[in-house]
C-alpha cells in the first residue's frame, strides 16, 4: 500500500547519492580506462625515432625513415621506392630495433 507521504518514492537526498554513485562508477569503469589508453598512445607517439618499426591502422608493417610534427615517412618492404607520408595518428604499434 502506498501512502501519501512519500514512502514509496524514498527521500530525494538518496536518490541524488545513489545517482552520485552510479555517475561516479560510470565514469571509474569507462572513462578512465580510456584516457589512460590515450595517454599510453600519446606518450608512445612521442618516443617515435628514425628507424623504427611501426604498424599502421591498416595493417602494414614499415620503418620510419622521417618525422614531422603531425607527419611521418614510413617505408614498407624491401623495395626502397615504397614510401609514404601519413600521420601519425595512422600509427597504432612501435617496435624499437633490437640492439645485435
Amino acid at each position: 500500500m502506498i501512502t501519501m507521504n512519500g514512502a514509496a518514492g524514498g527521500s530525494p537526498i538518496v536518490m541524488l547519492v545513489v545517482y552520485a554513485a552510479f555517475i561516479g562508477l560510470l565514469w571509474f569503469f569507462m572513462m578512465r580506462p580510456q584516457k589512460k589508453e590515450q595517454k599510453r598512445i600519446q606518450l608512445m607517439l612521442s618516443q617515435m625515432e628514425v628507424g623504427d618499426t611501426v604498424l599502421t591502422t591498416s595493417g602494414f608493417y614499415g620503418v620510419i625513415i622521417d618525422i614531422s610534427e603531425d607527419d611521418v615517412i614510413v617505408e614498407f618492404g624491401n623495395n626502397k621506392n615504397c614510401r609514404i607520408p601519413m600521420q601519425k595518428a595512422a600509427i597504432t604499434q612501435v617496435e624499437k630495433p633490437s640492439a645485435e
